[in-house]
């Protein structure tokens, strides 16, 4: 495909917002137009972002060759269901949709058409996180936190689908092992879903992770530990910064002899090419549509990070 990518969104809230806003600073798509069910806020946001608001889902797929939907995690499976079927590539939100079952239904039917069906965990693209790989690669204990005051825009679905489905994507591509037990415990603080949720997945290559969410406390703080057995790495996804502890073990005397010193410890801050993670994941998106590059998680990926998630969410509320 060598004219740009013509897309469309679908779904104009709090993030559906910032997905018109990057769509229209691409250089190889061009934004074609977005449908809101509210007719009038879709109107609003096309005059604000100077593009089209469509009547109707149809007539918006009629037109473009890819579709971004961020609308309720509900009507995730609908929409992406109708646009693979109608041969568009979807970028769809996180989390893909409602059960396993629709994932596995959405991630087929993309394989079977052809086309690139990308989840959107933005994480992915934190150019912290994409220097990640390069120096945790033999993790045995994984820590997270995830907390952030709480947010009255999300009302369908808990923390653990809401903020820990980034950390369990990037503790699953990491560790690249199976998850043989899952230890959860929530619970409901200002939602009628779990607001608060710590989690333990043990793999089985012996590596350990624990996973701590809120959105109901009075900071933000986003951040990963890891320890290896030669190094310990500290994560901050705010600031997409790295720092890559490790141990030393040189004694050195001074002058006569009287002043000794042992350093215990070399801290060494990892270069991050830092940019817009949304612009990046859009990037991402459109190089895939147009066979510049291989998507960097692949279908089933998604699944497994949908399945632990729902794993967890058992732990806590029991099966129903």
């Amino acid at each position: 495909m060598d004219k740009k990518v013509r897309l469309g969104v679908i779904g104009t809230g709090h993030m559906g917002q910032y997905h018109v806003n990057v769509a229209k600073q691409l250089s190889d798509a061009e934004l074609i137009g977005i449908f809101d069910a509210n007719a009038e806020r879709a109107t609003q946001i096309a005059e604000k972002h100077k593009t089209k608001a469509f009547g109707t889902i149809e007539d918006l797929l009629k037109e473009a060759d890819a579709i971004i939907i961020a609308a309720p995690t509900f009507l995730h499976h609908k929409i992406a269901k109708q646009a693979l079927t109608e041969k568009k590539h979807v970028l769809v939100e996180k989390p893909i949709s409602q059960t396993v079952e629709e994932a596995k239904e959405l991630v087929n039917l993309a394989k079977q058409n052809n086309l690139i069906l990308q989840v959107g965990h933005v994480e992915r693209f934190n150019g912290a996180v994409l220097e990640l790989g390069k120096i945790a690669e033999h993790p045995i204990l994984i820590e997270s936190r995830r907390i952030a005051p709480y947010n009255s825009r999300i009302t369908d679905v808990g923390v653990v689908l809401d903020m820990m489905i980034h950390d369990i994507d990037i503790v699953l591509n990491l560790v690249k092992s199976e998850v043989t037990e899952v230890k959860a415990v929530g619970s409901s603080v200002v939602s009628n879903h779990e607001d608060i949720a710590s989690v333990v997945l043990k793999f089985a290559n012996g590596c350990v992770a624990s996973l701590n969410a809120s959105r109901s406390s009075q900071a933000k703080i986003r951040t990963l530990n890891i320890s290896q057995k030669d190094s310990y790495v500290f994560l901050d996804f705010t600031n997409q910064e790295i720092e890559l502890h490790r141990q030393a073990s040189s004694t050195t005397q001074l002058g006569s002899g009287e002043i000794k010193y042992r350093q215990e410890s070399i801290v060494e801050k990892i270069f991050v090419h830092k940019d817009n993670p949304l612009k990046q994941e859009h990037e991402h998106f459109v190089k895939c549509i147009k066979g510049e590059s291989e998507p960097m998680v692949k279908g089933d990926s998604d699944i497994k990070t949908l399945e632990v998630a729902y794993r967890i969410l058992e732990e806590i509320h029991g099966k129903k």
